[in-house]
C-alpha cells in the first residue's frame, strides 16, 4: 500500500493530519524531493510503525534512488542507536559518563553516499522522534554551519511531526480493529 492510500485509511478525528500529509508531503513547496523523501522514511522507521515504515518504502522507492533509500535507512538505523546512548548523557546528572568514549561503531556516518547536509537533515528528525536533545542539537548546530535555513529544518519537523502522529494513529485504529473482533 502507497503513503498515499495509507493516508486516505485515517479516521475522521485525524483530518487536520490528512490535510497537513497533503500540503507538506503532497504539494511539498519547501524540501527538495531528496530531503523530503529521505525524511520520510527515516521518520518512518523511526515512528516504529510497521504499516507506515511498509506504506513509506513503498511511495520511496519511485522518489528515491536505492542508495538513496539506503542512506535514509542508515540515519535511522545509526540515530536509534546515538539517541538512546546520547539521551542518557544528557538525562543522567553524572559528568563522568560524558567524558567517557562511546566505542560505538558509526562508519555510516561517512560512508552513506548522500550530500551531508541531506543526511543530517534526516538524522535531526530521527533525533526529534527519539527524544534526543543532545542529538537535536548538535545535528542543528552542523546544518545551520553548513548553510542549511532554519526555514529549511523547520519543515523537516512538520514533515516529522505530521509523520509522527499518522503512525500513532495508524496504529490505534489497527488495534481498535483488533479489539472489536
Amino acid at each position: 500500500m502507497s503513503l498515499d492510500a495509507l493516508i486516505d485509511t485515517l479516521p475522521g478525528y485525524a483530518r487536520d493530519l490528512k490535510l497537513n500529509y497533503s500540503s507538506l508531503v503532497k504539494q511539498n513547496m519547501e524540501l527538495t524531493p531528496l530531503q523530503l523523501w529521505g525524511t520520510v522514511v527515516a521518520v518512518a522507521i523511526a515512528v516504529r510503525s510497521e504499516q507506515l515504515t511498509q506504506a513509506s518504502l513503498v511511495s520511496a522507492e519511485t522518489n528515491l534512488s536505492g542508495q538513496e533509500l539506503e542512506a535514509a535507512k542508515t540515519a535511522a538505523a545509526l540515530m536509534g542507536m546515538n539517541n538512546i546512548f546520547y539521551r542518557f548523557h544528557h538525562l543522567s546528572s553524572n559528568e563522568k559518563y560524558a567524558a567517557m568514549p562511546a566505542r560505538l561503531r558509526m562508519n555510516g556516518l561517512r560512508s552513506h553516499g548522500v550530500e551531508e547536509k541531506v543526511f543530517e537533515l534526516w538524522c535531526l528528525a530521527v533525533s526529534a522522534v527519539n527524544g534526543c536533545g543532545k542529538c537535536v542539537d548538535s545535528h542543528e548546530r552542523i546544518l545551520l554551519s553548513k548553510g542549511v535555513s532554519e526555514e529549511t529544518i523547520a519543515a523537516v519537523i512538520r514533515v516529522t511531526s505530521v509523520l509522527h502522529a499518522i503512525g500513532a494513529v495508524v496504529d490505534a485504529e489497527r488495534v481498535a480493529a483488533l479489539a472489536a473482533v
